[in-house]
C-alpha cells in the first residue's frame, strides 16, 4: 500500500489534490469539492495534535472492535460513518482550502513520523506509525477518488 510518508506517494496525492478545480463534481456523496478540502484536514489535525476529541468508552471498544477491519481492507467504503465534528456543510474558499490541504499533506512527506504528535486515536485508541499511515492515506484516498482523482 502506498505511504503518505514516503515522499514518491505524498507527491502523487499532492498532485491528485492538484487537480481538483471548483467545479469538480463528487461521484457519490453530497459534499461538495470545497468542504471534501476541509473535510480531509480534520483527521489530520487530530493526527497533528491541531484538534483535541473527546473520547468515551463506548466509541473506545467499538473502535478497538472496528480498527483491525477498517485498517485490513484496501479501501474505504462509500458513504461510511464518519465523526460528526468532521461533517462540512458550509462554503469554502476552494483555493485556499486547497492549499491548507496541500500544505498539510507536504507536511506528512518532510516530517515523516515525528509529524504525529497523537499516539491516541480518540475512536481507535492506540495506534502506530504505520496505522495512522494507513488510516491518512486510505482517507485521503477514498475522498479524492469520490472527485474522480
Amino acid at each position: 500500500m502506498a505511504s503518505i510518508f514516503d515522499k514518491n506517494d505524498n507527491a502523487v496525492l499532492i498532485s491528485r489534490i492538484t487537480a481538483l478545480t471548483p467545479e469538480t463534481q463528487p461521484r457519490w456523496g453530497k459534499m461538495n469539492v470545497g468542504q471534501m478540502l476541509s473535510h480531509c484536514q480534520a483527521p489530520i489535525d487530530v493526527a497533528f495534535g491541531d484538534v483535541k476529541l473527546k473520547s468515551n468508552i463506548v466509541f473506545l471498544l467499538l473502535g478497538r472492535i472496528f480498527k483491525k477491519k477498517i485498517l485490513a481492507a484496501p479501501l474505504f467504503k462509500k458513504n461510511a460513518m464518519t465523526e460528526p465534528s468532521f461533517i462540512r456543510t458550509g462554503a469554502y474558499d476552494f483555493e485556499e482550502t486547497k492549499a491548507e490541504l496541500i500544505a498539510k499533506v507536504k507536511r506528512f512527506g518532510e516530517e515523516g513520523t515525528a509529524c504525529i504528535i497523537v499516539e491516541k486515536h480518540p475512536f481507535f485508541g492506540k495506534m502506530t506509525f504505520e496505522e495512522w499511515d494507513n488510516l491518512q492515506w486510505k482517507h485521503l484516498n477514498h475522498h479524492l477518488k469520490q472527485f474522480g482523482v
